[in-house]
């Protein structure tokens, strides 16, 4: 009985020490692409911005994160963002928003993708799939096809142009309504503005008045 117990103990511990030689270490793969490495990761993100004292504009977004080793370097709000600026009684004067966000710090150049929406406080609504919004220059443009809504016109096009306020914007390959007063008056050349004239001219004639035959 001694000598199978001893035999056993052999047989355990020669076990154990193979055990022991063919350990894996569990770790993690070692980060070579320096890109991949995030200086700031910020979650459900909705924080008041205030100018001079005064709370002027509030930013939400889910996924906030920036990085500084990229080239160019950037922010990215890869969750979607919604940007809201308020007026002195904190009511809602205009907002933007859309699906994914890059900021290049170094340029001071925004890129807004997929379902931009912009609403101005003059009541203009824009829609489309890519806008960029360059603070240097001050001015808001896109090379995809956009759509304007103003009180008093519709515009489309496949290219947009404007001041970063949207007071004073050009839209080319363009389609959309228009008021007589966009041409200076003029009503030639343009379709429906002879239609219109026409349509006039109808209901101003006189309807005729049938007269019987004498001869009848």
């Amino acid at each position: 009985m001694h000598i199978i117990i001893c035999v056993l103990l052999t047989l355990f511990a020669s076990s154990f020490l193979a055990a022991c030689q063919e350990a894996v270490e569990h770790t993690a793969p070692a980060i070579h692409d320096r890109d991949s490495a995030s200086v700031m990761t910020t979650l459900g993100v909705n924080t008041l911005i205030s100018d001079s004292g005064v709370i002027k504009y509030r930013i939400v977004t889910e996924r906030w994160d920036v990085n500084e080793v990229r080239h160019p370097s950037r922010w990215t709000f890869d969750k979607g963002l919604f940007l809201e600026q308020f007026d002195e009684n904190f009511h809602i004067q205009a907002y933007i928003q859309c699906d994914t966000a890059y900021y290049y710090d170094q340029q001071h150049l925004w890129e807004l993708r997929s379902r931009v929406r912009v609403l101005t406080k003059d009541g203009l609504r824009f829609s489309s799939q890519q806008l960029y919004w360059d603070e240097q220059k001050h001015e808001l443009y896109s090379y995809t096809f956009s759509r304007l809504v103003t009180p008093e016109r519709t515009l489309q096009g496949s290219y947009f142009r404007s001041d970063e306020r949207m007071t004073h914007y050009i839209v080319t390959n363009s389609r959309g309504s228009f008021q007589s007063s966009d041409f200076g008056g003029s009503t030639e050349g343009s379709d429906s503005a002879k239609a219109a004239q026409d349509s006039m001219l109808m209901n101003s004639r006189q309807k005729a008045t049938p007269v019987r035959n004498s001869n009848e």
